[in-house]
């Protein structure tokens, strides 16, 4: 239903008109939208015609999941005063917006972690709404061009305003910047072997609600402020991590561009080459290869001269992916044998950073296995995937999953079915004891690959064994 009627919404009208989106084309999008998150909407041609001719507004995340079908469709984020619906709630623009302003980016930040990554607004009991919005690959494009050009703010020192939170303002110490980096340490140890989507996992965002806001918006001197904003950042790219892990693209996508907004405040280069290597690798998982390069080499472009070789070298191979998923296999080539080199030159010495601490040589294999099979070279994909899957497995319990579906996808192009599925059968068993989107999407690719074979005994096996994992909650 509509709240109420205005008049002809002709905003909304000339905007369907430049997308080429008729009124029932429209309406389906929205409803599959909806049921994306779990809404189960009706509309129709009618209802779409009643926005535009009499202005009716919808209620609930109707309006924001027009303005993403919409997007989706033009390419861009599409706000709602540009369809005329700008009364609606403005949640779904939290997070988007990265200021020139150190003051500005504060309350940037501040506002979206008052959202959880359900979307609702804490306390308020309200519906999935909030971030209603679409993933939009153009969104990054301000963010890395205005990172690019200003990496470091010339002074983040603050006095508080009490009006700002609830009583005395704080006065933020080193302390209180440790307490954030050991939070950011032991959720980047639970996420890397249970999956974004384990409760322990998912605190991250609490931690940011709870502990990060009330320090931000406190005192801190310029010192201190910076090492406050680089504790936050990496709380923040987290917590865009685990969203993307489980699926949740548009709640990544506005804590990555908060996160490279705070790298920023914080003067440090090679954490913002790292959001942008985040950045990177969502671009290029949800298809955009090109974009995906883009973000890469904004992120080795800045960091020349200033990174650590092993730094440099994730960031190559970060590159390497995106070239790879654009289907560019001399470029790829390139980025890998670059990202070895600069692996190689790395010594233990090195002042690694400590969110680093995932990478090596098990991972650049990893990578490379899966960069060829985008390339579709098997051979290549099993000689890396051989390398990827020597590293015991406590640790990094969800890569290990993932490399085992790049090594069934390897063995099934080389024609070897048997090999495939009992790699298969590993792939979901792990599968089965995190919680990690990713890793189901992986094996739901593995299991359309196998469609041809569906009838063979070991893949009827494999697909049974498959089959709780793939009726379970998103």
């Amino acid at each position: 239903m509509s709240r109420e009627q205005r008049g002809p919404n002709d905003k909304l009208g000339a905007v369907l008109a430049l997308a080429g989106i008729s009124n029932a084309g429209l309406a389906r999008r929205v409803n599959d939208l909806g049921a994306q998150r779990g809404l189960t909407l009706r509309y129709d041609k009618t209802s779409v015609a009643r926005w535009v001719s009499k202005g009716m507004v919808p209620q609930g995340a109707a309006p924001h999941l027009i303005a993403a079908a919409i997007g989706q469709k033009l390419g861009r984020p599409v706000p709602l005063h540009e369809i005329g619906l700008a009364d609606a709630d403005p949640a779904p623009e939290v997070g988007l917006a990265f200021p020139r302003d150190v003051g500005q980016a504060v309350r940037s930040a501040t506002e979206l972690y008052r959202l959880d990554l359900a979307g609702r607004r804490a306390g308020s009991g309200g519906i999935w709404q909030s971030l209603a919005g679409s993933f939009a690959v153009t969104a990054y494009a301000t963010p890395a061009s205005r990172w690019l050009i200003t990496p470091a703010d010339s002074s983040v020192a603050r006095e508080a305003n009490a009006a700002e939170g609830s009583g005395a303002p704080l006065k933020v110490g080193h302390s209180d910047v440790q307490k954030l980096r050991e939070a950011a340490e032991d959720a980047r140890r639970w996420d890397s072997k249970y999956g974004g989507g384990d409760w322990r996992s998912s605190m991250v965002p609490e931690c940011l609600r709870v502990e990060a806001a009330p320090l931000l918006l406190g005192s801190y001197s310029d010192e201190v402020g910076r090492a406050l904003f680089g504790a936050s950042a990496e709380l923040t790219r987290l917590a865009g991590w685990m969203a993307f892990d489980t699926g949740q693209q548009e709640a990544a996508q506005r804590y990555y561009i908060q996160a490279l907004r705070l790298a920023r405040a914080a003067a440090d280069v090679p954490l913002g080459g790292y959001v942008l290597a985040s950045m990177s690798l969502q671009a290029t998982y949800r298809g955009f290869g090109d974009e995906g390069v883009d973000l890469a080499q904004a992120a080795l472009e800045r960091n020349r001269g200033l990174a650590t070789a092993r730094t440099m070298s994730f960031f190559r191979l970060v590159e390497a992916r995106a070239h790879a998923r654009a289907g560019d296999a001399p470029a790829a080539g390139t980025a890998l044998k670059a990202a070895e080199s600069w692996l190689e030159r790395s010594r233990g010495g090195d002042n690694d950073p400590s969110w680093l601490g995932f990478y090596g040589y098990d991972r650049f294999a990893a990578d490379a296995a899966e960069c060829y099979r985008d390339l579709k070279a098997p051979r290549q994909v099993r000689r890396f995937t051989e390398q990827a899957l020597s590293k015991p497995t406590e640790e990094f319990v969800r890569s290990h999953g993932l490399r085992l579906v790049v090594s069934a996808v390897a063995e099934l192009e080389s024609g070897n079915l048997d090999a495939a599925c009992e790699q298969g059968v590993r792939a979901v068993e792990v599968a089965g004891r995190i919680s990690s989107a990713r890793t189901t999407e992986y094996v739901k690719d593995l299991l359309h690959r196998l469609e041809p074979y569906r009838d063979e005994p070991r893949v009827v096996e494999l697909r049974e064994r498959a089959r709780p994992l793939l009726v379970a909650p998103a």
